[in-house]
């Protein structure tokens, strides 16, 4: 598989090697990583934080994201093999 990265203007091609052998492919951790990228992307620590400091409740929608990511991310890693593509939006909850 080649993908071309473009740097300073000019295109490179860069090739991606796909891991053929076994236990050489996303772990567990990358999946919690994943999600706790999104988690923080969605600003649901800012949002806590707010909560702790005002009283003022988070938005449910946040507490409900956060419950569909810790879900996602234990189904992914539950997964035999992880699928190579789990950073994908296809598997993971929007937030709206």
């Amino acid at each position: 598989m080649k993908f071309k990265v473009i740097e300073g203007g000019r295109g490179q091609v860069a090739r991606v090697e796909v891991c053929p052998e076994a236990g050489c492919g996303p772990s567990r951790d990358d999946v919690r990583r994943e999600a706790a990228r999104r988690l923080d992307a969605s600003g649901y620590h800012t949002s806590r934080i707010r909560e702790f400091a005002t009283g003022a409740p988070m938005p449910g929608a946040l507490r409900y994201l956060s419950l569909q990511l810790d879900f996602v991310a234990e189904a992914l890693s539950r997964l035999d093999p992880i699928p190579l593509d789990f950073r994908s939006d296809a598997y993971w909850p929007a937030f709206s």
